[in-house]
């Protein structure tokens, strides 16, 4: 009787399987491939297999598919950081975090996506902004902003003012005011001279005009001097 290799039966699983390892790019990758996948912490590869990174995606909003690049709630992660930390991600995914320029501009680079943001105050309340939308050019350019297309969820239109920015940190000043407007409120965003919105700006607990506009602000929802409980950047491509 003829014997079967050892060897060979423990590699026959191997030598016969032609599953592919999945590796999404995004959230609604995801989305698309399991409808009832819930919110929480996934991996993506917005640039292939050595692009791993985890982020949170939120599968209830609008249909769900969004990939969330910024998120506050607590005030646990600290966002007065430096230009590196901005270009390659901080934080928390279950929590706060930002998920990095270098990320943001391999995902709105490869596919047409929109933007919405969603925003509580200390009351409870909970309102929208969306952009139709949304792009950012790679460092060279600055990580230029390019949003359009706003529709209004009662939080009225904060990033159209935005347009057309580079990004601004602290140690790397690339907006339109002649002082530094990371430095002044106490951020980093895509600063103009200087925003209508500051959603990496110092935590604090709703209404306090102790230092004017440094606060989670949302202009023209709360205005300047009130600092939101959350806020929630996330993109998706356009379907």
């Amino acid at each position: 009787m003829k014997t079967v290799p050892v060897l060979f039966l423990l590699l026959a699983p191997l030598l016969t399987s032609c599953s592919e390892l999945y590796r999404p790019v995004d959230c609604s990758d995801i989305r698309q491939r399991d409808k009832s996948s819930p919110s929480g912490v996934y991996t993506i590869y917005p640039l292939g297999e050595i692009s791993a990174v985890q982020v949170y995606c939120d599968m209830d909003s609008s249909g769900g598919g969004w990939t969330v690049f910024q998120r506050r709630m607590d005030g646990t992660v600290n966002f007065y950081r430096p230009w590196n930390y901005y270009k390659f991600g901080f934080g928390d995914p279950a929590g706060e975090y930002w998920l990095g320029l270098d990320n943001i501009y391999y995902l709105t680079n490869q596919r047409k996506y929109e933007l919405l943001v969603d925003m509580q105050d200390f009351d409870g309340k909970k309102v929208v902004a969306r952009y139709s939308s949304f792009s950012i050019s790679g460092e060279c350019d600055g990580y230029k902003l390019q949003v359009s297309g706003f529709s209004d969820g009662g939080a009225g239109d904060a990033m159209t003012n935005h347009n057309g920015q580079k990004f601004s940190t602290f140690d790397k000043d690339q907006d339109s005011w002649p002082n530094n407007c990371a430095r002044s409120f106490l951020g980093a965003f895509w600063y103009k001279d200087c925003h209508h919105t500051n959603p990496n700006g110092v935590y604090r607990w709703g209404p306090d005009g102790t230092v004017y506009a440094v606060g989670v602000s949302w202009n023209q929802w709360r205005g300047h001097e009130y600092s939101l409980k959350s806020i929630s950047m996330k993109i998706r491509p356009v379907q």
